[in-house]
């Protein structure tokens, strides 16, 4: 039973890595009955301190045996961390951006994804049912949860709104609840045309990348 964890690597450094940390924590303490935490800053970086310096960071990453591909100063890496109950592999990839237009309203009530799993075949089946659409957007129980790789918000004119119940509890959607910049709710498919938009959030997607779906978009 591998986990993934996926982290936003970029010029001002790792984007939320105390809230990566607490969930890769929490699963090994649910999964695996580890009382023991891993400081992800501790193993990204040998020096006890901080480092602000993009130039130094990525040499201090390369001195610790992280590969880093670099293609010029500006740069976002995808860090993907394969653990159980310690971290078995660490890489870092070139990350570019899905384009994502339409979506597919799919229904599964069976599904669960409460931890960040590698295997991602049961989301790989319901991608399948996608038709002409970019991605799908997953319904359990009556109840919009997420797409296949992204927490959803939608925009009502005056506040942003998410899903109460998704299908895993994304790092950019606990901070932004954190802040308050978005709140929780149930919505449903008939919900939708209270919505002027929809915009995807996770780990490599912030809020303020703007990553929106006209509500129009999204297929019954």
């Amino acid at each position: 039973m591998k986990l993934l964890e996926t982290i936003r690597f970029e010029n001002d450094g790792f984007e939320n890595l105390d809230y990566h940390q607490h969930r890769m924590n929490r699963s090994r303490k649910m999964l695996f009955r580890r009382e023991d935490e891993i400081d992800l800053n501790k193993y990204f970086f040998k020096s006890s301190f901080r480092i602000t310096n993009p130039e130094e960071r990525i040499n201090e990453l390369s001195s610790s045996g992280f590969a880093i591909p670099m293609q010029g100063k500006q740069y976002i890496f995808k860090c993907r961390i394969i653990y159980t109950e310690q971290i078995e592999k660490t890489e870092f990839l070139p990350y570019q951006r899905p384009k994502i237009r339409t979506l597919k309203i799919v229904a599964d009530d069976e599904i669960d994804y409460l931890h960040k799993f590698l295997d991602r075949k049961p989301i790989e089946k319901l991608v399948a049912k996608k038709g002409g659409c970019d991605d799908i957007l997953i319904v359990k129980n009556g109840l919009i949860t997420d797409t296949s790789f992204a927490n959803i918000l939608f925009f009502n004119g005056k506040e942003w709104i998410t899903p109460a119940l998704p299908l895993l509890k994304g790092t950019q959607r606990a901070r932004l609840l954190d802040e308050e910049k978005i709140r929780p709710a149930d919505i449903r498919p008939e919900d939708l045309r209270y919505f002027r938009k929809a915009r995807l959030i996770n780990a490599m997607i912030c809020f303020g990348d703007e990553v929106d779906i006209p509500v129009e978009n999204i297929k019954p």
